[in-house]
């Protein structure tokens, strides 16, 4: 198909909700795009989202409104978040939502009307849910569309396909002129011209079975491009959410929407069941944000009056609850855990979940380098200290769309042969080539997990912070490491000094040595890779860019 644009192609790295959200809306703007992506989209990370996505629909009967969803989203991300960027994710919710059933998307419903169910930290019933595999349905319904555009040449996908370095030009003020992939079947290395759209998932990888995501979003992109002059923000702010049990290799995921239909936690305390967070919080209970569920499950295990467990009772749930909203969950639990949940407690945990922090980009989804946007759980958009359950797939969809929107309104200073010249240019010698051929070392990688394990759990301390930062600069030390292996130490280091620069407690980041709020940290954490090794922090407040306290 003819390119009336006359612009190359814009490459997507990443085909999860995010990559193919911005290239279907891309396509819409008639501008092709090359969708990159280690696995096909239907092994994406987005695959495995379970309980739903949130959208203000009121068909409920409960009065909701956009306004409503803005200010829980704020609220739970402990005002950390862009409110104008905020804005528009929760005002475009409802179409978002309406726009997927017309692709197809099989939402439960009631008389004619999209089901909504209840989330942690959301007081009205607005999360939208497909069985309990909303994710599987959502993919289904995007890859469809995808191909429709596939057919007309206006989406190219190249599954089976690397990351190894963006292509950038110009000297103080980078510019993002390609990107050099590689093919993981044959090793072939290719460049591609044109703007780039980062969409590459979370960071599952740098905590190897200790996550509910997948490992093939392995952390060595993001790595690569925190090395290459990217500035990331929040890295601090992992959510580990409340209910997840183990399995080979990672941690299962035992969805929010089983305590949003009626599921109670509680710990045995002097021979008795306390449902502890019905007690501590009466007004949500145990739909709580997760990072407070977290917390309090930790804290009534330090107890020496209650046990080491805390467990899942769902035993009090419907009949057509089990057969209509979470019959897959059911399934997993007999599974592989062996337990009926309609009689059996189930043993329970926090595992790793999500990364509010990543690349760090503005309301545009635009990164500090030119011609680089990035969207999805790899950048640090909406959910600022802690993500309300249901505003991942929001989030993800919501900002392929706004990168798209953005890179199309670009296109009059695209136009022509400017970027083909500078990547004719770039530096594609042999060096670079070879620089990325080898994998970090599984002896590495675990290494690195063991070390931010301690550091950056659900509690941290300045302690814990300190070593970690030393445990990290000898292992920087060790000779025979190459490229990647120290790109991932960087990213590492960046996390721990995200960390210990936020001198306070606030969602996801709890410090036993600051456990108070403080508001002169109310500001966005900017990690920045100086002067080849050297890591320059700075604390920025979003409303008005106003620099809040820096360091190096």
């Amino acid at each position: 198909m003819e390119n009336k644009n006359n612009v190359q192609n814009i490459n997507i790295i990443g085909a999860g909700l995010a990559g193919l959200s911005a290239a279907i809306t891309l396509a819409e703007h008639n501008i092709p795009s090359n969708l990159f992506s280690l696995q096909p989209s239907e092994r994406a990370q987005s695959v495995l989202a379970e309980g739903g996505i949130n959208g203000a629909l009121n068909t409920m009967g409960e009065e909701d409104a956009p306004q409503y969803h803005r200010e829980d989203t704020l609220r739970a991300g402990v005002y950390l978040a862009d409110e104008e960027a905020v804005r528009g994710l929760t005002e475009e919710a409802p179409q978002i939502i309406r726009d997927l059933e017309r692709l197809g998307v099989a939402f439960n419903t009631q008389n004619n009307e999209i089901l909504l169910r209840n989330f942690g930290g959301q007081k009205k019933k607005r999360t939208a849910y497909a069985r309990s595999s909303t994710g599987k349905i959502i993919m289904t319904a995007l890859i469809d569309e995808a191909r429709r555009y596939e057919a007309r040449g206006l989406i190219t996908r190249y599954p089976h396909h690397e990351l190894v370095s963006l292509l950038l030009a110009g000297e103080s003020e980078k510019i993002c002129c390609g990107v050099l992939m590689r093919n993981t079947y044959t090793t072939r290395l290719r460049g591609f011209a044109g703007p780039v759209i980062l969409a590459i998932g979370g960071m599952n990888g740098v905590f190897p079975e200790l996550t509910t995501g997948t490992t093939s979003n392995s952390g060595d992109a993001l790595a690569q491009m925190f090395a290459q002059g990217v500035r990331l923000g929040n890295l601090e702010m992992i959510q580990y959410h409340p209910t997840t049990i183990g399995i080979s290799g990672k941690r299962c995921l035992v969805t929010e929407a089983a305590r949003g239909e009626g599921g109670r936690l509680y710990v045995m305390r002097n021979g008795e069941r306390w449902y502890f967070m019905e007690e501590k919080y009466p007004e949500l209970k145990n739909l709580m944000p997760r990072d407070v569920v977290s917390r309090e499950m930790y804290f009534v295990r330090q107890d020496p009056a209650c046990g080491d467990q805390v467990y899942l009772d769902l035993t009090g749930l419907a009949e057509e609850v089990w057969r209509k909203r979470l019959p897959d969950l059911r399934a997993e639990l007999l599974h592989y855990l062996s337990l009926d949940p309609k009689t059996d407690p189930i043993p329970v945990e926090p595992g790793i979940h999500y990364f509010m922090g990543g690349i760090d980009v503005d309301r545009e989804h635009r990164t500090n380098i030119a011609h680089l946007y990035a969207a999805g759980e790899c950048c640090d958009q909406y959910h600022g200290a802690n993500r309300l359950g249901g505003n991942s797939m929001l989030g993800a969809i919501y900002g392929g769309r706004v990168a798209a929107r953005t890179v199309a309104a670009s296109i009059p200073e695209l136009a022509g042969d400017q970027l083909q010249e500078l990547f004719c240019n770039a530096d594609l010698h042999e060096e670079i080539r070879n620089q990325y051929a080898q994998e970090a070392s599984p002896q590495i990688i675990l290494e690195i997990r063991d070390i931010l394990v301690p550091a950056m759990a659900i509690v941290r301390s300045e302690q814990s912070l300190k070593s970690a930062e030393e445990k990290l600069a000898r292992l920087l030390e060790r000779e025979g490491l190459h490229e990647r292996e120290k790109h991932r130490i960087y990213l590492a280091q960046a996390m721990v000094a995200s960390a210990m620069f936020r001198r306070e407690s606030r969602g996801a980041h709890y410090r036993e040595d600051y456990p108070q709020r403080d508001d002169q940290f109310c500001g966005l954490t900017q990690a920045e890779l100086t002067q080849g090794t050297d890591i320059h922090m700075q604390i920025t407040c979003r409303s008005g860019s106003r620099q809040i306290r820096e360091t190096s």
